[in-house]
């Protein structure tokens, strides 16, 4: 553990580190990539101009990156912001974004070389407990490199993509208070076994979660105003919705609820029938890496629920809408793939692969609805022209379930 070692080591040979959790990237990513990253900065932490400008007029070692050599490469596990504004001192990476105030640096600069473990302890003890991490971070590093076990939040945000889509969920506030044990009951959620299980559809689940979000957006529910009462604050429509699915049977959020599983639902709830439910946009909720496929992909589920919420009230044309919405989509995917070609490279690379893992029961839909790999570009491109066959809704759910597990393969957490 105390296996530390102050070495001059080239700005050139120091590589970023892709897990950082202040912004995990794949694996396979480059020096460039973080940068570029860091740059755009979706997640507000990497804040390099300021820490450019608060360096002053020399290139500050009163804190020195932490580096763990790993098959020969010196990976930088700390220190990351500090090593990208060298890189770019030094000319090694580039930006089309100016950052000003950058102090000269040396060739080389002094690094604390240790041992994974020790750097792991180390990264956790300055950035765990200081704030500099958000709650989501913390709890996927301590899972991932200290052998913990998946927390309550993580598996909420794994199941829902809810904490990574909407900044303000991601607080101490919101994991402790109001994903308690306690709260969950009450909103007629709860973990077992480390799955989120809900007595909702996952319709319902979504415009539930949606208000409970939009609560605390808006500060209605927060540190100062009802706290630790969750269900006060909700529109009176979802409160009505907790007390009607009450008795109802708790399913896992993501999958079908069974046969079995709506008997038991009837016999407890005689006095009312079961709502039908809206087919699911996608086949499932999707978790993605944040960015702009993801925030796409949550925007297309919100216009899905508001279509399903409205439908007396909007003509058949609206199914247009989330047609054209799927293209961009597999645009943005394409694009962010790296596939020059766009859409046709990215359906030719990811569409089989994407179709082997659908359900007999998916293919099936798929089939009926001639969505294959050499038709599913053109019914996209027919969606972005408004032609009277991309109303067909069975046709945009079939396009957006093999789209969803394509969408897995390349952005999938």
């Amino acid at each position: 553990m105390g296996n530390q070692k102050i070495r001059n080591i080239k700005i050139e040979d120091l590589v970023l580190w892709t897990e950082n959790p202040r912004d995990p990237i794949d694996s396979n990513a480059k020096d460039q990539d973080i940068v570029d990253m860091a740059i755009k900065d979706r997640s507000g932490l990497w804040k390099l101009s300021k820490l450019a400008s608060q360096m002053g007029d020399y290139y500050d070692f009163s804190e020195i990156p932490i580096v763990v050599y790993e098959n020969n490469k010196p990976i930088v596990f700390d220190g990351n912001r500090r090593v990208i504004l060298a890189k770019l001192a030094r000319g090694i990476v580039s930006t089309n974004v100016t950052i000003k105030n950058i102090p000269e640096v040396p060739n080389a600069i002094p690094c604390n070389v240790c041992d994974k473990e020790t750097a792991i302890n180390s990264v956790l003890r300055k950035h765990g407990t200081t704030g500099s991490w958000r709650p989501l971070e913390r709890d996927r590093f301590i899972q991932k490199y200290k052998g913990g076990v998946k927390s309550d939040f993580m598996v909420i945000e794994e199941a829902t993509g809810l904490i990574s889509s909407h900044d303000k969920m991601n607080q101490g506030f919101v994991k402790d208070e109001v994903f308690s044990p306690s709260n969950l009951t009450r909103l007629g959620l709860r973990i077992v076994n480390g799955k989120l299980e809900s007595q909702h559809s996952e319709e319902e689940l979504l415009r539930l979660l949606n208000d409970l979000c939009s609560k605390i957006e808006k500060d209605y529910l927060s540190t100062r105003k009802s706290r630790g009462d969750v269900v006060s604050v909700l529109d009176a429509e979802n409160k009505q919705l907790i007390e009607d699915n009450k008795n109802n049977s708790f399913s896992g959020v993501g999958d079908s609820i069974s046969d079995s599983q709506k008997e038991v639902i009837c016999k407890t709830r005689k006095t009312k029938r079961t709502k039908a439910t809206s087919p699911q946009l996608f086949g499932k909720p999707l978790s993605l890496k944040q960015g702009e496929v993801n925030n796409l992909y949550r925007d297309i589920c919100d216009l899905y629920t508001f279509y399903c919420m409205n439908k007396s009230h909007i003509s058949q044309s609206f199914t247009s809408i989330i047609r054209m919405s799927l293209r961009l989509l597999c645009e943005t995917a394409a694009k962010d793939s790296g596939c020059s070609r766009g859409i046709d490279e990215y359906v030719k690379k990811y569409f089989l692969k994407a179709k082997k893992q659908l359900s007999s029961d998916e293919k099936t839909l798929l089939s009926n609805n001639n969505v294959k790999d050499n038709s599913i570009i053109q019914l996209l491109q027919t969606g972005a022209h408004n032609y009277t066959s991309s109303q067909n809704f069975d046709q945009t759910l079939a396009i957006s379930i093999v789209l969803g597990y394509m969408l897995l393969l390349t952005h999938g957490k």
